[in-house]
């Protein structure tokens, strides 16, 4: 097969995107299709390729318009003989000659609009997806542009047939039979492509199951000129080709099934172990809530899982995976707790739902145990125990379940459709001037905020957080981001319809936030993982950036601390303020601008496992500690990371993130309630420390590598959903996000221009014996270099009694008592 070059001279560009025109005696459609596609494609690194397996003159007309573009034009035509399998091999090879990482295929007769390409792509591009298909039937789609309705209701059912044939890899998307689609073409196996007819999308998905997808809504249109290729020998191909499919994965299974014994073994054993479990749950519920104490059978209920959870844990670590061992026992021993706690969570309302109905505790407490029990398997097999390297079996490969689809419904209209219906009168009684920069006025109290109070404000507020019901009364099978771009805005649905965790922002000259009841019941969550997100991205559209650090004042020097999340940050800034004295601006986020100057953000400090080490006794009262125990240990890096791993997988986390934060608030404390100190406006930062655990290590930092650690470290501060979501999709004024990260690589690099940056690693927590007497040493270094009259403006040395001090004479680092 030979492709010509139509406009040879514009090839040079390398391209971000071919566009893949499969044609077949589209003559009549070419003129038309190029020069809406010129208009589509403006300003994108692009090519079109057209293959063409036409029998009359539809190459020519292709490069006789193709000539007078300026966008690259190729051309693949092919002869009879190479036209097996039709229009899906016409794409598959042109895939193969694709000079871009990513293909979007599309027909040649106007019935897939060229002027949603700029939009597909950008959902490409913006998402971490290797799939984007336009879809008919998701959202406020529509396929009003096929011939009649016969041809409509054959392709729904069509589309039906296949999700039936591949009800795991086809319900990934909602339109299967689309051929209006964008892939990475890095994702596919495209040498292992066997398709046939027409519908080489199913090919993909079929054959591809770990692609991420999304999809972006659109009306198919009328045919601009000549007639539909679709026929009966068509219509025949499509059912052998769908036969062949199904018995090829068929066969994968059952070939994996005969490979994997041991798997099926931990299986019975780990069932066994739950069905000992089931029993010891039960004897304790009747023990608790029918026999000696008389309690509630819901705090009965949770009781009992405490025993049975740790019966389980030793016959499960002892019995089904005695040779996984990727972390010492009370690792294991905290997620296994964790994961049946978490559980509990969802299984105790099921258990009220299911008493209410009249069956009796114990039997209904049974059902609830069983329910989970695939949860918990999944859980222990994968993340708790780890699997042995002898017990890892070839698979079928099965297809990645997003647990959040994505839609760009790019056919609704966002001002009119889906608008969250008010739980509340629109008056917002918290108001917030967020440092001067920001306004923000709410119907939800927001502890986070409390120091920018400012109820004198009126007016419109840059952000306004209002309670209504958002999304869809039914239930959902898994999560879903709706993105709508006329004008924009974004919904979260969970799986609980609108009794779950759903959020709705609307972008306007006011950002308008919408949360669901459950959400308004746990203001923690909607600031932490909403509003900090649009708050990083104003303050970014503002010339200044938020960032993931710490920031004090001692003895008038300006020095700000960065580290990854649970490093041991807060309890650095609480012993550096109780030793040295000194003024707190902020433990978690900063505000910083170009010139270095870091306005305060003093949120509250979250006490979490390892900073318990550097609050002091007397500055809490004893219910306050008993609290603080189990708090600062589900509130930690533990707690963080089980949380994660919850996320990868399809369940509501955020109204499991809202009810837990509910049961057991975070241990929130104002500085000056664990150290006394003066809470500063502003500083000028001096010095720059990225802190880390590891082996003893002091070291200069440049300054790229500074402004690559902190953003890296911002990121992980954002890394817990829905952040992931809502953050591709954020436009302020003229700013998307690329551009306002690309805003706050600048301000940041600026400022640590004007800091002197250093590295200090630590095993024991000591940062808060190294930072004071490495700045003292700067001093005597700077004091020593000044003329002799002005020495005696040197101020006194900080005490450095409790330094350890290295080799050179550099303090490193003290365990913290």
């Amino acid at each position: 097969m030979h492709i010509a070059t139509v406009n040879g001279e514009l090839n040079f560009v390398a391209p971000e995107l071919t566009l893949i025109i499969p044609t077949r005696n589209e003559r009549d459609n070419v003129e038309e299709l190029l020069q809406q596609l010129t208009a589509a494609l403006e300003g994108l690194p692009s090519e079109i390729l057209f293959v063409d397996d036409s029998d009359d003159d539809t190459a020519d007309e292709i490069t006789r318009v193709g000539r007078e573009l300026r966008t690259p034009v190729r051309l693949l035509h092919r002869s009879p003989d190479q036209r097996a399998g039709g229009l899906s091999t016409a794409v598959v090879s042109g895939m193969r000659a694709a000079r871009a990482p990513w293909a979007l295929v599309m027909d040649g007769d106007l019935q897939h609009p060229p002027e949603i390409l700029p939009q597909l792509f950008a959902t490409a591009r913006r998402q971490a997806v290797d799939l984007v298909v336009a879809s008919r039937y998701a959202g406020h789609g529509s396929s009003g542009g096929l011939d009649g309705g016969t041809r409509r209701s054959s392709s729904r059912f069509a589309t039906r047939v296949a999700k039936l044939a591949f009800p795991r890899r086809a319900a990934r998307v909602s339109d299967p039979m689309s051929g209006f689609f964008a892939v990475r073409l890095a994702a596919l196996d495209v040498d292992g492509l066997r398709p046939y007819g027409y519908k080489i999308l199913l090919e993909l998905i079929v054959r591809n199951p770990r692609l991420r997808t999304a999809e972006v809504t659109y009306r198919f249109q009328p045919r601009h000129a000549g007639e539909s290729k679709t026929s009966l020998r068509e219509v025949l191909h499509f059912g052998r080709h769908l036969a062949r499919l199904r018995l090829q994965i068929a066969r994968e299974h059952k070939d994996a099934a005969r490979s994997a014994p041991r798997a099926r073994s931990r299986l019975v054993l780990f069932g066994l172990v739950g069905a000992s479990g089931i029993i010891v749950n039960s004897a304790a519920l009747w023990f608790l809530h029918l026999s000696a104490f008389r309690l509630h059978y819901l705090l009965a209920a949770a009781m009992a899982t405490q025993v049975s959870t740790l019966w389980n844990f030793l016959l499960t670590d002892r019995l089904v995976f005695p040779t996984a061992r990727t972390e010492g026992p009370w690792g294991r021993v905290w997620r296994f707790f964790a994961m049946n706690n978490v559980a509990l969570l969802l299984r105790l309302p099921l258990l009220a739902a299911i008493v209410h109905l009249g069956v009796p505790v114990l039997a209904a407490n049974v059902v609830t145990l069983v329910v989970l029990f695939a949860v918990r398997y999944v859980v222990s097999d994968r993340l708790i125990f780890g699997r042995p390297e002898e017990a890892v079996t070839p698979r079928a490969e099965r297809p990645s379940l997003q647990p959040v689809k994505h839609l760009v419904d790019l056919a609704a209209d966002g001002s009119k459709v889906d608008r969250a219906r008010p739980k509340r009168i629109r008056y917002l009684p918290y108001r917030y001037d967020v440092a001067g920069i920001v306004t923000i006025g709410s119907q939800v109290r927001l502890p986070e905020l409390e120091y920018f109070r400012a109820q004198w404000l009126d007016g419109d507020m840059d952000i306004a957080v209002r309670v209504g019901d958002v999304g869809r009364g039914t239930p959902l099978g898994r999560a879903v981001v709706t993105q709508f771009v006329n004008p924009t805005a974004l919904r979260y649905e969970e799986h609980l319809g609108r009794l779950g965790a759903n959020f709705r922002i609307d972008f306007g000259s006011t950002i308008d936030v919408t949360v669901g009841p459950l959400l308004a019941r746990s203001p923690h969550v909607v600031y932490t993982n909403i509003l900090e997100a649009l708050l990083r991205f104003v303050v970014a559209d503002r010339g200044r950036m938020l960032l993931h650090s710490a920031c004090l004042v001692i003895d008038g020097h300006g020095i700000m601390l960065s580290a990854r999340t649970d490093t041991g940050k807060t309890g650095t800034i609480l012993r550096l303020l109780r030793e040295q004295g000194g003024q707190f601006l902020s433990d978690d986020m900063t505000v910083i601008d170009e010139h270095a100057t870091a306005l305060s953000f003093p949120k509250p400090l979250t006490i979490s496992q390892h900073t318990l080490r550097a609050v002091q006794a007397s500055d809490l009262s004893p219910a306050e500690w008993r609290r603080l125990r189990l708090q600062s240990r589900l509130h930690s890096k533990e707690g963080r990371s089980v949380a994660l791993m919850l996320s990868r997988y399809n369940v509501p986390i955020m109204a499991i993130n809202a009810i837990t934060q509910l049961v057991v608030p975070p241990p929130k404390y104002n500085i000056d309630r664990l150290v006394p100190c003066r809470t500063g406006s502003s500083t000028t930062v001096q010095d720059l420390f990225l802190i880390e655990r590891g082996t003893d290590l002091l070291s200069n930092v440049t300054p790229a590598q500074a402004v690559e650690e902190l953003m890296e470290n911002t990121a992980d501060a954002y890394g817990f959903p829905p952040f992931q979501y809502l953050a591709p999709v954020i436009v302020l004024g003229d700013g998307d996000y690329a551009e306002l990260q690309r805003r706050e690589r600048d301000v940041l690099a600026s400022a640590v221009s004007k800091m002197r940056t250093r590295r200090i690693a630590s095993n024991s927590f000591g940062w808060a014996d190294t930072i004071p007497a490495l700045i003292e040493a700067d001093r005597r270094a700077a004091a020593a270099r000044e003329p002799a009259p002005q020495r005696h403006h040197r101020r006194p040395p900080v005490p450095r009694s409790e330094a350890v001090r290295g080799m050179d004479g550099v303090p490193t680092s003290r365990a913290l008592d």
